[in-house]
């Protein structure tokens, strides 16, 4: 099985992402955008892993709190690594404290299982496409400047979810595991 954890968000920032694939789109040949049903903001991605190992997974993730909700503004678009080198592009978040917060806690509960922690700085973003080669990419990344700033939403979420990714040849589909919420109550 192949798994991640990861927030959702509302579906009218699907909607407004939406909108802006499809201007995009046109500019960018040969490049694979993902469906806005499918979009996430990935706290940690696991990878492939036994199914008899998921019990012990949803019993370490559902240890994880924050002492507060995670509130998030989803604005511009932008690539990794750089407008130069276009390999993936993406919707920026700004968000508060607690995300990296809470995507470090994620790390922290599934460490044990020896689940492997990322060697890389958590950035919250949406991925909108995979870019496969240079080619075509020009025009994509000069149409993509007029939404550097744009604001496509705001959420405000109080639990996370275990995914199980499948990898078609039509692009990767999602199924919920299960869900955790992880702000702790008022006493």
């Amino acid at each position: 099985m192949r798994l991640f954890v990861a927030l959702d968000f509302p579906d009218q920032i699907r909607r407004a992402l939406a909108e802006a694939i499809a201007q995009l789109e046109p500019k960018s040949r040969g490049i694979r955008w993902m469906h806005p049903g499918g979009m996430h903001v990935t706290l940690k991605f696991i990878g492939e892993t036994a199914a008899d190992n998921v019990a012990a997974i949803r019993a370490a993730l559902a240890s994880v709190r924050s002492p507060r909700p995670v509130e998030t503004n989803f604005r511009g678009i932008g690539f990794f690594p750089s407008d130069c080198r276009p390999r993936v592009a993406w919707c920026g978040i700004e968000a508060s404290s607690n995300l990296p917060k809470l995507a470090a806690s994620v790390e922290e509960a599934l460490e044990p299982l020896g689940i492997t922690r990322e060697s890389r700085p958590f950035v919250p973003h949406l991925t909108l496409a995979r870019l496969n080669s240079r080619q075509n990419s020009g025009d994509l990344v000069r149409a993509a400047a007029d939404w550097k700033s744009r604001v496509f939403g705001s959420a405000r979420e109080t639990e996370f979810h275990l995914f199980q990714s499948f990898l078609k040849p039509s692009g990767a589909e999602y199924q919920r595991l299960a869900t955790f919420p992880f702000v702790k109550e008022a006493p």
